[in-house]
């Protein structure tokens, strides 16, 4: 049916599609999807913040959106669903693409949305703790990686429970990542000292086997993971926050001094975060690309008891071509699918987090597929001609592990959704409140944000404008602090006024919006 409809579109007259304009249908696209990343002060070049930026842009938008280049959202949506996804739909694809061929006008300057308000400092809120690189580091411009731990002391004088961890780059033109780690032994601390400039370089890992070698992770345009109530990681007394940056190759002498917010659990904590990998030690080989080769390499890992998986991370390099990630019941008659990445990115990697914890039960094995193509034909290929490829940390080298991080299973997980970092208007809002939908007036889809100061059960219904339910979106969900977003499909709905409302643990709003046709 949807291919009809789409030929019988395809008749109309251009006419038609010269009602396309950047106001009403181009610019909430835009300001969506772009401009978290298009403005000034943040890691893409061109701002697109106003009309006359994205038109002058028009073409560019229209080429890198149609081949799906950008927005940078590698995962297959298609194949499993995460928080905070980023992808346009074939028919934002084709607006942009129909008011490109229309001249790219303005319409009406009155009809353009505000644009989203972007704040300086974090996406979470105020911090318990800021942890802070007590100088700045001097990346130098030798066109060369440069993986620097950072010796960061808490202070702490008890072992404290986190609810979230943010890292903020000082430079984002050279910061390409961080991983974290927290050291209690100071084995660390004592690597710095050694070291003749602040902070010690080390390619692998940690230089040692922290007390917590994956206390969280950075890259850019990703969104601080805020766990659910009840569920958090934790910092031990004495301890040191561990920083790896990782600094990309620059032309030009550049200083980085990054931070680390730290927001302490509001409550107890009743199951910590834990992480497992999956790399070579996971295959039945060793591993290595031959020049010329397409190689795909499987690991496996047996799941003991039943877990609640929160988020995973593949990580590569240059020749790595793609990911998959599964999980198998014993009996092979149940699949799970936890990520899949058919074109790897090595410059859009990132921690993928679930919109709700995924159960994975006891017995069950995690498959992982890395693909690798050393052949001259791979444009991102380091070597010309191919070089063997094997472990390592530089750029230049090559990687296969994924990170997964978990919480021990309970019932009921599958309900507990995981709040995101005010993804949309990236704001920290001082109340809980109940945002306006968009787009509004509404097509085939609303998205519906909400912001909550503490934990609540709610559910979100669409009713008519007497508040009689029409459709229940989810029912009695369990929401953590922070800001969430949720959609609801109308492509079935009539044309008419409408009310969504948002109810439950004695928060009740209401909003209008209307669906047109």
């Amino acid at each position: 049916m949807k291919k009809l409809i789409s030929f019988f579109l395809c008749l109309l007259p251009l006419a038609v599609w010269s009602q396309v304009n950047f106001a009403e249908h181009v610019a909430p696209i835009i300001f969506d999807h772009c401009t978290k990343c298009h403005r000034d002060g943040e890691i893409a070049p061109v701002p697109l913040t106003t009309y006359e930026e994205v038109a002058a842009s028009a073409s560019i938008i229209e080429y890198v959106t149609g081949i799906r280049y950008m927005p940078p959202w590698t995962p297959d949506h298609t194949y499993s669903t995460f928080r905070d996804e980023n992808f346009l739909t074939d028919a934002e694809i084709a607006t942009i693409a129909d008011w490109v061929a229309a001249g790219a006008p303005q319409g009406d300057p009155a009809l353009t949305p505000p644009l989203p308000v972007f704040p300086e400092g974090s996406q979470v809120g105020t911090p318990d703790l800021v942890l802070s690189m007590s100088e700045a580091f001097e990346h130098q411009g030798n066109n060369q990686d440069m993986y620097q731990v950072f010796v960061l002391p808490t202070g702490l004088t008890q072992d404290t429970d986190i609810a979230a961890i943010e890292v903020r780059p000082g430079n984002k033109n050279i910061c390409h990542h961080a991983i974290l780690g927290v050291d209690i032994t100071g084995q660390a601390a004592a690597l710095d000292a050694a070291s003749t400039e602040y902070g010690y370089t080390q390619f692998g890992g940690f230089g040692f086997n922290p007390t917590d070698n994956f206390f969280s992770a950075w890259v850019p345009g990703s969104n601080p993971l805020v766990f659910p109530p009840t569920l958090g990681k934790k910092l031990f007394a004495n301890s040191d926050v561990l920083v790896q940056m990782h600094y990309g190759p620059t032309a030009i002498t550049q200083t980085d001094q990054s931070s680390v917010n730290i927001f302490f659990a509001d409550q107890p904590i009743q199951r910590y975060v834990q992480t497992a990998t999956i790399n070579p030690q996971n295959l039945d080989e060793l591993f290595v690309i031959m020049p010329g080769q397409v190689k795909t390499f499987h690991g496996t890992l047996t799941v003991p008891v039943d877990v609640s998986l929160i988020d995973v991370a593949p990580h590569g390099h240059l020749i790595c071509s793609s990911y998959e990630v599964y999980a198998v019941s014993a009996n092979g008659q149940d699949t799970i699918n936890i990520i899949k990445i058919p074109e790897w990115d090595f410059n859009w990697q990132g921690l993928f987090a679930y919109p709700s914890l995924m159960h994975i039960p006891a017995g069950y094995t995690i498959h992982c597929f890395g693909t690798y193509d050393n052949t001259a034909d791979n444009p991102t290929n380091p070597n010309d001609p191919p070089q063997i490829m094997s472990w390592g940390e530089s750029t230049t080298e090559e990687m296969y592990i994924t990170f997964l991080q978990y919480v021990l299973y309970q019932p009921g997980d599958e309900n507990i959704s995981l709040p995101t970092a005010n993804a949309e208007q990236m704001m920290v809002y001082p109340k809980e409140q109940l945002f306006p939908c968009y787009p509004n007036p509404a097509y085939s889809e609303i998205n519906i944000g909400f912001h909550l100061k503490s934990p609540r059960m709610l559910s979100l219904e669409i009713t008519d404008m007497q508040g009689r339910v029409l459709e229940s979106v989810f029912t009695k969900l369990s929401f953590g602090m922070g800001w969430h977003k949720q959609s609801a499909d109308l492509s079935d709905w009539p044309a008419g006024q409408y009310l969504y409302r948002l109810h439950g643990d004695g928060f009740d709003e209401s909003r209008p919006f209307v669906i047109q046709r």
